[in-house]
């Protein structure tokens, strides 16, 4: 329990202080945002700080910090360590970044920001490793919630019955202006999010559930090595780069860029206290690792949900469970398939005001989709994580490019850069090790992960010095 409360207050402090001094490195002021000044009623829309920051986190919560936290969990509690310091020093950083970066651009997505910091090959790399993650994050995110009303509902082919009623409620979402059906229903899924998490702590704590302390020994039965799995494993919560697509997409409703901290950055560390306390709380509940590990593999994420709130918290934990992993997915899936839609818009030049634009984009991203869903979970899940985090990776080395050319300071862009090495080497090292990759051992996997990521730190370092050599650099009062 005590690692527990520790690892909260880091949290708190944590935005405080290294939210501050990120928020000084970009340096917000009071121009113009994309809402106020490309108002177009569709995608375009001011709202109020509260309200962007509720629908921010559960764009990018959804059941990630849920089933994420329980998988990594498996790994012990050095799982705490990785929630606290990737979202502080590297989750808050990407998505504050990019979400600030967006609102200097028009609110552009990732992957024109690329395009217009790391160059063309890049621009187009992050097109199709974002609409690919966010396709399948859609899918993921419709197959989890259609599998539990399932089990819920008496009728025949039921869960291809609730799969297409999650399909059709995407495609509302997706077309509709942002404002009528996401500004209006998130704030409130998002306080029941946070409501979830609370009532899960209070029974883990008040049911004298045994919270194990911080270890640096990894306890996953099945012998998954820390590095790189877990950080792989356990991305919502410490960094992800889903959140990389969904930042642009409240960039584009903020009404002044000095919220952004409080949106952007406390969403993500709102996130990381939501996975600590899930991680807490399965270990608590089933009392090893192994335990956790075996309902996973027999119930299922949702199962396993299910079963700790409804042993948790009894009838109410039920309901709760019920909202948490049915709701949570099917909105983030939405705003998924949405930011896609807005990423190929950029790639097509369409004015998304008209409907019928929003409808040829859509409707064969959701037709896709709707395939995917036959295949098998796990097997989705193992891509998206690994295609997450990739992302991060580049995202987080197009906020170092952009740091280095529009910041007066010549230290200011390691903020970016020294996760972004690290996660350089997560996404290499798994790729080179994971059963969807090369299965490599570790002996072979570890050099060349740390090898790329070195290459990339001291390309970075040979970029700053050539970058700030040859052309004056912006001060903060630029674009």
């Amino acid at each position: 329990m005590v690692s527990l409360v520790i690892s909260f207050l880091l949290l708190i402090v944590g935005y405080r202080v290294y939210g501050t001094l990120v928020e000084r490195t970009f340096g917000p002021d009071s121009r113009k945002t994309p809402a106020v000044a490309l108002e177009d009623g569709v995608d375009y829309v001011p709202m109020r700080n509260w309200r962007a920051f509720l629908v921010e986190l559960l764009n990018i919560a959804g059941t990630g910090p849920i089933f994420g936290a329980l998988m990594g969990a498996c790994f012990g509690p050095v799982v705490f360590l990785w929630i606290v310091l990737g979202g502080i020093l590297a989750g808050g950083v990407h998505d504050f970044m990019v979400g600030m970066i967006s609102e200097r651009h028009e609110g552009k997505s990732i992957a024109e920001l690329s395009g217009i910091y790391l160059g063309t090959v890049a621009k187009w790399v992050m097109r199709i490793f974002s609409i690919v993650l966010l396709v399948l994050t859609g899918t993921v995110f419709v197959t989890s919630p259609a599998g539990l009303l399932a089990q819920l509902t008496p009728w025949e082919n039921d869960r291809l019955i609730w799969i297409v009623v999650i399909l059709a409620y995407y495609i509302l979402a997706t077309l509709l202006p942002i404002d009528k059906v996401i500004g209006k229903l998130y704030p409130v899924f998002g306080v029941v999010l946070i409501l979830m998490a609370f009532a899960v702590l209070g029974g883990t704590f008040f049911g004298r559930y045994d919270i194990q302390e911080l270890t640096l020994e990894n306890l996953h039965p099945d012998g998954l090595p820390v590095w790189p799995f877990m950080f792989v494993t356990v991305a919502c919560g410490a960094i992800s780069g889903f959140h990389a697509t969904q930042a642009p997409m409240v960039s584009k409703c903020l009404t002044s860029e000095k919220a952004g901290r409080r949106v952007f950055y406390g969403a993500m560390l709102c996130e990381s206290m939501i996975a600590l306390v899930w991680a807490a709380a399965g270990v608590a509940f089933y009392g090893t690792t192994g335990g956790l590990n075996e309902a996973l593999k027999n119930l299922g994420q949702s199962g396993t949900v299910y079963e700790i709130s409804h042993g948790l918290l009894s009838g109410v934990g039920g309901v709760l469970a019920i909202v948490g992993v049915v709701v949570c997915p099917i909105t983030s899936g939405d705003t998924a398939f949405r930011s896609a839609r807005l990423i190929l818009a950029e790639m097509t030049h369409l004015d998304q005001k008209p409907i019928r634009n929003r409808l040829f984009l859509t409707l064969p991203m959701l037709a896709v989709a709707a395939v995917l869903t036959q295949l098998d979970f796990d097997v989705l899940w193992r891509y998206f994580s690994w295609s997450n985090q990739t992302l991060a990776m580049i995202a987080l080395w197009t906020v170092t490019s952009y740091l280095v050319r529009r910041n007066s300071s010549p230290w200011a862009s390691l903020v970016s850069a020294l996760p972004a090495t690290m996660m350089s080497g997560v996404s290499v090292t798994y790729i080179m090790m994971a059963k969807e990759g090369f299965r490599l051992s570790q002996s072979v996997a570890y050099p060349v992960g740390a090898s790329f990521a070195a290459l990339c730190f001291m390309f970075y370092l040979y970029a700053r010095v050539r970058i700030r050599s040859q052309r004056p650099v912006l001060r903060r009062s630029g674009s």
